[in-house]
């Protein structure tokens, strides 16, 4: 039986792509181990790993991942408290309640709450 998911995205720096994830959005490094070219990171029941790809070009980066939240509102004003560049919150046509932003690879990730 599945229990949970965990994507994993490409970054060019380590150090940068922590930074962004810890400073700017709240999450956790749970590394228990600090492994080259790998980060892991946490932020409430969301986990998102990363692999090293140091030629990436983040100008050809598809990477992608949709977030589920149940309290929209809170994370769009605590990620705006902290100046992350995000689309402004909206309703769907597809009844869901979004904002994306990127990350310093490109990766987009998407925040959504059904209503």
């Amino acid at each position: 039986m599945l229990t949970t998911i965990a994507p994993k995205l490409p970054m060019r720096d380590k150090a940068i792509t922590r930074q962004f994830y810890v400073s700017q959005l709240g999450f956790t490094d749970i590394g228990v181990e600090d492994y080259e070219g790998y980060l892991l990171l946490k932020k409430d029941e969301v986990e998102i790993h990363f692999f090293q790809h140091k030629s990436l070009n983040p100008l050809e980066n598809y990477g992608q991942v949709y977030i589920r939240s149940n309290d929209i509102e809170v994370i769009y004003n605590e990620f705006k408290s902290k100046d992350v560049n995000c689309t402004a919150l909206e309703v769907k046509p597809w009844r869901q309640k979004e904002f994306a932003l990127l990350d310093p690879d490109n990766n987009l990730l998407t925040f959504g709450q059904a209503f």
